[in-house]
């Protein structure tokens, strides 16, 4: 993944040229006065870039459940939720 650093003010001037340049993968860190102030990355990026943080949080709640003994047997976990699904059922 490329890397464009540009200023604002370039971003303001040229903005719809550099959105393409996005689609190709590359982000765009913007500056202000000099510091880096933002990243502009297309949304298919950004997307996958999220889904992924979501699995490795997801995993290191996983691992801290296992290394905490906060686990349960399979069947106990589907019996339970059948049990909750033909209780919600009723209520309906």
């Amino acid at each position: 993944m490329s890397e464009q650093i540009i200023s604002l003010t370039e971003f303001k001037a040229s903005a719809s040229r550099l959105l393409e340049d996005t689609r190709s993968g590359a982000n765009l860190v913007l500056t202000q006065n000099g510091s880096a102030s933002a990243v502009v990355q297309d949304y298919a990026t950004y997307q996958r870039q999220k889904q992924a943080f979501l699995m490795l949080k997801l995993l290191i709640q996983g691992e801290s459940d296992i290394q905490n003994n906060r686990t349960q047997p399979q069947e106990t976990v589907f019996s339970e939720l059948r049990e909750s699904l033909k209780a919600r059922a009723k209520q309906e």
